[in-house]
């Protein structure tokens, strides 16, 4: 049974972990180009709670968000490869800038970004602090990048 689920299909399952006391993290992320800095923060998320939910954004968001050169490796790919990890429960991929309107839909319990981001700029923060949930900022183990990966093989391998 896939964990990629569609965002009807995860409202249900969100309130059938509600029921059950099950506490829900999410967090976002492009996780093109997966590296151990994506596993030691999708890793942490998840002793945040019981069950770790992660938006996926889709190509054409990421290519709104980061130019036309990304993502390298296809939504496609990208969610097979997320959603095959052990910290992740379920995977739901969205079309939008943000993930505000997922983050509505489901008011996690913790909703999480990296500690590159100030708490309060955090998408979705307000919803889940009214909801009685949690906003945390998880510090990197490495300052790794997809970014700087790429930077990295460009300046080895294109000169």
């Amino acid at each position: 049974m896939s964990i990629i689920k569609q965002l009807e299909e995860l409202k249900i399952i969100r309130k059938q972990l509600k029921f059950g006391s099950k506490k829900v993290v999410f967090t976002n992320g492009v996780f093109d180009l997966i590296h151990a800095g994506h596993i030691d923060y999708l890793t942490k998320a998840k002793t945040l709670g019981d069950v770790l939910i992660v938006g996926l954004n889709s190509d054409e968001s990421v290519r709104r968000i980061k130019g036309d050169k990304r993502p390298i490796l296809k939504e496609e790919e990208r969610s097979f490869i997320v959603s095959n990890l052990k910290p992740v429960d379920y995977l739901v991929i969205f079309d939008e800038d943000t993930p505000a309107n997922l983050i509505e839909s489901l008011i996690p319990d913790i909703l999480v970004k990296g500690a590159d981001w100030e708490l309060d700029e955090i998408i979705g923060r307000e919803v889940v602090e009214e909801n009685g949930g949690q906003v945390m900022a998880i510090k990197f183990a490495n300052e790794q990048s997809t970014s700087k990966i790429i930077d990295s093989i460009i300046s080895k391998y294109c000169k």
